[in-house]
């Protein structure tokens, strides 16, 4: 039996011990952590509206019209005119002829990848998908190839090594979570096109954030004929919580009747489905947010590099300032705090030993104020420490 005291104690010495935060207000620009105020700068909400009042609006006249619980699954008693008019949404928003809704994005990638492949397949699957997209290939029994993280001649190699199998499917993440670089869509299309495999596209930090209208890396690429299925989360930029997948008409129906995440959760909450619509309705109207976002990046990331800090090239909310090893990395963010910024460590086994860091995402809140605010304190941490 597994010794869990000597396992802890083996977790703790490297520096990877895990513990919780508690946030005392809202996941907004400003907030307060166990009762210290706090530049938020770790926060998936990316636009902001998660506490727009609009969304509130929505999740409060749906709870008292239909309660605060859904009640059952989708095929059961949980399917509500609710679901069925957020899943309209999302496959206009995507440009697909449908959407199925999920309970998180972890079980969208779980239940569409396990579902989709099967033991006489093959899935190449990037080197830096989430945990989902990982777990996802684990259970559906596929031979899965990983191919080096955005290395296309890798790829190449891999699809022309692995020919003798029912169906082949590519896996990526439209943007990569940890580093916040964009997949290389265009010539993953191509190779998918050229040796007769379908793309599976993650869009969770892509959705809302990219693209000319914010639909993600398809758009933001040209390419939304080129991708067969969009797998994505609400609880980023739109702000709620649930994730979904985008395709055919004939996909979905397929995942209606076989993705087990599906069909054995409970669906989402009345008020959660109402927000995450108006969510989707305040995206499309409001593209302003999409742009204070972006120029925000643009300027964290000018200014970091300018100082001689270390990131991982990209074009995105998310940078990640590469710090090295994972208790130099978790002192910088100690340090951070004590300046009043909250970005947390990113450790092993998430990102490659040596390759620990601070992974800061920016919001369309965040002004001007807060990112020099954040930028002096990396700079007279980094110094003082040796990082830059």
């Amino acid at each position: 039996m597994l010794d869990l005291s000597t396992e802890l104690d083996r977790i703790e010495k490297k520096g990877l011990w895990r513990t919780l935060r508690r946030l005392d207000a809202a996941n907004t620009a400003e907030t307060t952590i166990e009762s210290k105020q706090q530049l938020l700068l770790s926060s998936n909400n990316y636009l902001g509206l998660a506490t727009d009042p609009r969304l509130k609006e929505a999740a409060i006249k749906a709870i008292n019209e239909y309660g605060t619980g859904s009640g059952g699954a989708r095929l059961t008693t949980g399917n509500l005119h609710l679901h069925e008019e957020l899943e309209q949404t999302i496959a206009s928003f995507k440009k697909t002829e449908a959407a199925l809704l999920f309970s998180s994005g972890y079980l969208a990638n779980v239940g569409t990848i396990s579902s989709m492949a099967g033991k006489a397949d093959l899935i190449l699957s990037d080197a830096y998908n989430h945990a989902s997209i990982i777990d996802g290939c684990r259970l559906s029994k596929a031979k899965t190839v990983v191919y080096g993280h955005v290395n296309m001649d890798d790829l190449q190699n891999k699809l022309i090594e692995n020919k003798n199998h029912r169906r082949r499917f590519i896996v990526t993440d439209g943007v990569f979570s940890m580093d916040g670089n964009i997949a290389p869509l265009p010539e993953i299309t191509l190779l998918a096109a050229k040796h007769g495999a379908k793309v599976i596209v993650d869009d969770a930090h892509a959705t809302s954030v990219i693209g000319e209208n914010g639909t993600g890396t398809a758009e933001y690429f040209g390419l939304e004929s080129c991708v067969d299925i969009t797998i994505g989360t609400l609880s980023k930029a739109a702000g709620c919580e649930g994730g979904f997948v985008a395709a055919s008409r004939l996909v979905i129906d397929y995942l209606r009747n076989r993705a087990r995440t599906f069909i054995f959760q409970t669906s989402l909450s009345p008020g959660v489905v109402a927000a995450a619509t108006t969510g989707l309705h305040i995206i499309n109207s409001e593209p302003e947010r999409r742009q204070i976002l972006a120029a925000n990046a643009d300027f964290f990331r000018t200014e970091l590099r300018s100082l001689g800090f270390n990131l991982v090239n990209g074009e995105t909310p998310i940078l990640a300032v590469i710090i090295g090893e994972a208790e130099a990395a978790c002192q910088f963010s100690s340090r951070l705090e004590e300046e009043g910024i909250f970005a947390p460590a990113i450790r092993p086994p998430t990102v490659p030993d040596g390759e620990s860091r601070i992974r800061a995402t920016l919001m369309a809140t965040h002004t001007k104020e807060h990112l020099q605010q954040a930028i002096s304190s990396f700079e007279k941490v980094g110094k003082d420490m040796g990082v830059i």
